[in-house]
């Protein structure tokens, strides 16, 4: 039998455990696994691209574990009522090759991108950052806006979109926070004082959201949105101009921000600044970008953390979705006693 998760169960999950906590720990799982990069076998994710968006499996494995996630990100769809993004993951057994978790991420999948938005963020904003802007308020942002109050102490939000009613859904979701929320006119006037700068629009475009005039000295910007070829959200004077951070190189300069840059741009990868082997912020006037695309190793954390935790609860059930003969050989048996 299988531990099976669904929507319902994590939601009830979520809210027993409290949504603080669970990214708070959820964040412990992602920076564990960061700290131990090399021994994951990584591969870019595997996409297959349309017209109208792209369906992805992002697959990873330690020598105990093996994860994938299935995603899909296709922004017309909020036009038919559908979300942009949905995704199941599994975790399986290496040594059996049996899977042991099936879970749906597409909940999941915004709590680790904002818990990994934050954990990067502890390492590379300054550490007296309390304002943060954020871009583009869709499916997103209440999760991104929650872990940064969580892990970094965010006490004042300056939002923008360009939709007036996804600024209205966002602070009625927020309303409750305690967090200072002043919803702006535009995206410069949104990041005016902000120590650090959260873009997560959904157009799957080239757009200029951030332009260089807009980043003062000391800045972290937590570049989300750009998560796909031919689509960005930051200016190419911006990442000259800052230091760049992002999760696997290979993935990220043909999908995020610096698919924009030459093949040779300078880039540190995250993990070496968890492990202390690469500098994060040298100094307070740095500007720090994290790149972020979204990694393989990222859901894996987030399965991990989420088998542990459902584990000998009633937030899981038990899913016969592997074939059980009672001889291993005798698979066509099963046919003849059901």
């Amino acid at each position: 039998m299988v531990q099976y998760v669904g929507v319902e169960n994590l939601v009830r999950l979520v809210r027993h455990v409290g949504i603080k906590t669970f990214l708070q720990e959820l964040a412990g799982y992602i920076e564990d696994d960061f700290r131990r990069w090399p021994e994951f076998e990584k591969v870019s994710r595997i996409a297959s691209h349309s017209s109208d968006g792209v369906i992805e499996l992002m697959p990873t494995a330690d020598s105990v574990l093996y994860g994938f996630k299935y995603v899909n990100g296709h922004p017309k769809n909020t036009r038919e009522g559908l979300q942009t993004v949905t995704a199941f993951g599994v975790l399986s057994d290496v040594n059996t090759g049996y899977p042991l978790l099936l879970s749906e991420m597409t909940l999941l999948t915004a709590l680790r991108t904002a818990a990994t938005s934050a954990v990067a963020a502890r390492h590379l904003a300054r550490s007296d950052s309390r304002v943060m802007a954020i871009i583009g308020l869709g499916a997103q942002s209440e999760f991104q806006a929650t872990a940064f109050q969580a892990l970094l102490g965010i006490t004042h939000l300056r939002v923008y979109d360009v939709d007036p009613d996804a600024a209205r859904k966002f602070c009625a979701n927020m309303n409750d926070s305690g967090l200072v929320i002043a919803v702006a006119g535009s995206s410069h006037e949104a990041v005016q004082g902000a120590d650090i700068i959260t873009t997560v629009t959904a157009d799957k475009l080239k757009a200029t959201i951030l332009t260089d005039n807009m980043i003062g000295a000391g800045v972290h910007i937590n570049a989300v949105g750009g998560d796909c070829p031919g689509k960005t959200e930051l200016h190419a004077d911006i990442l000259s101009r800052g230091r760049v951070f992002v999760e696997f190189p290979e993935q990220t300069r043909i999908e995020g921000e610096i698919q924009q840059m030459p093949e040779d741009f300078p880039v540190t990868e995250l993990w070496h600044v968890m492990t202390g082997e690469a500098p994060g912020r040298r100094t307070e006037q740095d500007i720090t970008i994290f790149d972020s695309v979204g990694f393989a190793t990222e859901d894996f954390s987030a399965l991990r953390y989420l088998r542990d935790k459902v584990r000998d609860t009633d937030f899981q059930v038990e899913i016969d979705l592997v074939a059980e003969p009672k001889d291993p050989r005798d698979l066509f048996g099963l046919l003849t006693r059901y």
